[in-house]
């Protein structure tokens, strides 16, 4: 059985999340951060970087989110995805991890780049309900799972952006997401 480890408030969660709407069984194993199991050598052998999450699925180990999640989408979803499709989705997910990420948790850079992206983001939906049009991906989960974490950390005021603010609500309806970090807040 997959096997999820992550921390009580880590980026786990989203991992998670995708888990819960893939429906794919899985093990969550938690680690006590704060005590260091992240640290160990057994846990060392998985990420040597000492980070969460990861995952253990038959004989590979991964770590990094958006490895995870792509990872995860190759292996277990539904729908068949094309090349280009893939490729959509791939920038979609490294687009959450660096770059709506970084214009989030790195102070000096959200006062020059977070109404940009954001201003993009609601032209997007504006015109369709998910990322990459009416279906709902594994995009979704990245960049939703950054959306959905702002207000946990930031008070920023969404009222420019009526349409991120509906995706935001949108997505955290979903009971998979209530599961994972809807279960947090």
């Amino acid at each position: 059985m997959l096997k999820l480890y992550g921390g009580a408030r880590s980026r786990a969660a989203i991992v998670h999340w995708y888990l819960e709407e893939l429906e794919v069984p899985y093990e969550f194993v938690k680690l006590d951060m704060q005590a260091g199991e992240h640290l160990q050598p057994e846990f060392l052998t998985i990420n040597p970087f000492a980070r969460v999450p990861a995952i253990v699925d038959g004989d590979l180990q991964l770590w990094e989110s958006g490895a995870i999640l792509l990872y995860l989408m190759d292996k277990y979803a539904k729908a068949p995805v094309s090349l280009e499709e893939r490729a959509v989705i791939y920038q979609w997910v490294l687009f959450a991890n660096s770059t709506l990420s970084t214009a989030i948790t790195v102070e000096a850079n959200r006062d020059r780049q977070i109404s940009r992206l954001l201003s993009t983001l609601n032209e997007t939906f504006i015109k369709q309900p998910f990322l990459l049009g009416n279906e709902f991906t594994v995009a979704d989960v990245a960049v939703g799972s950054v959306l959905n974490y702002i207000p946990m950390i930031l008070k920023l005021d969404f009222s420019p952006y009526p349409a991120v603010l509906n995706y935001m609500k949108q997505l955290a309806d979903r009971p998979a997401f209530q599961k994972s970090i809807g279960a947090r807040t």
